[in-house]
């Protein structure tokens, strides 16, 4: 009976955990350059006298699906969006290197390249400050050209270079901001990435694959509740049978 009850109360609190990951998913779809977690139920066996009868079972992360999102066309100058594998290298707020897929870029009053959560792009000597522009240009390897205001016409000068990244994404943990991570201090840059300019990567998160999933997790909750509630019963039928003798 306690089996029974132990296994039921697991198996909805796995449920859960499962579900608050689908739900997370769900929330970014939107967002610029997401990539979804992945988690996965394991059976594990439950362990008491004698040999184990029953198993419950333990949501487990997976890892983080590295699957490109669309790449959709913005015109706009400051949009980015990474080819293939590879990261833009950012500043995290603690001053550390840090990596993302978002190049929804934008410059502050100040001139400091930034995404649109606000994190510094890095270049080639540190984060990324613009002089006054009329026109910003990003080539394919990350390189950031301006004509300066006033000189609409004339030259362009070449101002930096974004720092592209391509760590092995096997050792990639994303942090509680949304940023990615190695172990690592800092990755050194990579020329064989390189861009999508005038363009954004949309989230990977498969809207109709994660409904189904939040349904059917649903469905497991609901399952796991009514044994739950049947062994109250049973508890309650043997107690009577008890008394009766």
């Amino acid at each position: 009976m306690d089996k029974m009850l132990y296994v039921a109360m697991s198996g909805s609190r796995q449920v859960m955990l499962k579900q608050a990951t689908n739900s997370h998913n769900l929330a970014n779809l939107n967002t610029t350059g997401f990539k979804a977690d992945i988690d996965n139920f394991k059976a594990m066996p439950v362990y008491g006298p004698g040999q184990p009868v029953k198993v419950y079972a333990e949501d487990q992360r997976m890892g983080i699906s590295h699957k490109d999102g669309a790449i959709i066309t913005t015109g706009m100058p400051l949009d980015i969006a990474i080819n293939g594998e590879g990261f833009i290298a950012v500043q995290d707020v603690d001053g550390s290197e840090a990596y993302t897929r978002n190049g929804n870029l934008e410059v502050t009053d100040q001139g400091l390249l930034v995404t649109s959560n606000g994190n510094p792009v890095l270049g080639e000597g540190g984060p990324i400050t613009l002089t006054p522009f009329d026109k910003v240009q990003i080539g394919t390897d990350g390189t950031i050209s301006v004509i300066p205001i006033g000189q609409a016409g004339g030259e362009i000068a070449v101002l930096d270079r974004i720092k592209l990244v391509n760590p092995d994404r096997g050792v990639v943990e994303r942090n509680e901001r949304g940023l990615f991570s190695t172990p690592e201090e800092a990755e050194p840059a990579d020329a064989d990435v390189t861009l999508a300019t005038e363009s954004l990567e949309s989230s990977n998160v498969n809207a109709v694959n994660a409904l189904v999933t939040m349904i059917e997790l649903s469905r497991q909750f609901e399952t796991q509740v009514k044994l739950m509630s049947a062994a109250k019963d049973n508890d309650v039928a043997a107690a009577q049978l008890l008394k009766m003798s």
